[in-house]
């Protein structure tokens, strides 16, 4: 394969465990630099991935940088596994759970009546509707990350923002966890998703796996793992 970085790219890699969006785009950075002898280049990412996610992350590189609104503008697709019984601040394992319920009305249930149960819960969430974010988030207030904030018991005001979820559905069910596969608009939080379906079945719920699938019409199945990527740039650069 050939790349041109300093004219523009569009690379689609599959962002690691516990990697910020930010250490993936510091990576590819320092690796284009030293294994292509190129001093300066421009290069961000089209839509945060939390740490504790996997999944799809678009990098583009010199011009196409351009483009970078366009790709988080796109339709995504996750999918992943709530955990009922069970809350957390951030509402997934980034912080320890904080309060723990029965799930009593759900394990009392016969098989097909629990998934009925959470069908139906999710079912409600297909719709447009006002989401507020978590407090452990990189949106601004005042100037600030709120996740600065929330990571000292400070909480802030989040405005809710309308978000659009087209397809939510349940994959498998082994409580307390429950699979999914969710098709959402851009700055849908799935950790609030999972606060929200954890209130409606009235037992609490938080995020322990998530993996972006898709963006628009770019797959993760087509994206490069990091180490993979490493490997095609020295043969590259000989050519030079």
């Amino acid at each position: 394969m050939e790349f041109n970085f300093e004219a523009g790219e569009v690379i689609l890699v599959n962002k690691p465990y516990t990697w910020t969006s930010f250490d993936v785009v510091g990576k590819m950075r320092s690796v284009i630099r030293q294994r292509m002898g190129i001093r300066k280049i421009k290069i961000g990412h089209a839509g945060t991935l939390d740490p504790l996610a996997t999944g799809l992350l678009i990098l583009c590189t010199g011009k196409f940088t351009r483009r970078i609104d366009e790709f988080q503008g796109l339709e995504k697709e996750y999918t992943g596994t709530f955990r009922l019984g069970a809350t957390t601040p951030s509402f997934d394992l980034e912080t320890a759970i904080d309060q723990s319920y029965p799930i009593v009305s759900l394990t009392d249930c016969d098989t097909q009546t629990v998934r009925s149960k959470i069908e139906q819960a999710a079912n409600h969430f297909i719709a447009t509707f006002d989401q507020v974010p978590p407090q452990f988030s990189a949106i601004k207030v005042d100037g600030k990350r709120a996740y600065e904030s929330a990571r000292k018991d400070i909480n802030v005001e989040i405005k809710a923002r309308q978000v659009t979820i087209s397809a939510f559905e349940i994959t498998h069910i082994s409580l307390p966890d429950v699979d999914f596969r969710i098709v959402c608009s851009k700055g849908t939080y799935i950790r609030s998703l999972a606060r929200d379906f954890g209130q409606l079945l009235d037992c609490g719920s938080h995020l322990t796996a998530l993996c972006r699938t898709r963006i628009g019409s770019f797959h993760v199945r087509d994206a490069f793992e990091l180490s993979d990527f490493e490997k095609l740039l020295p043969d590259i650069a000989t050519t030079r």
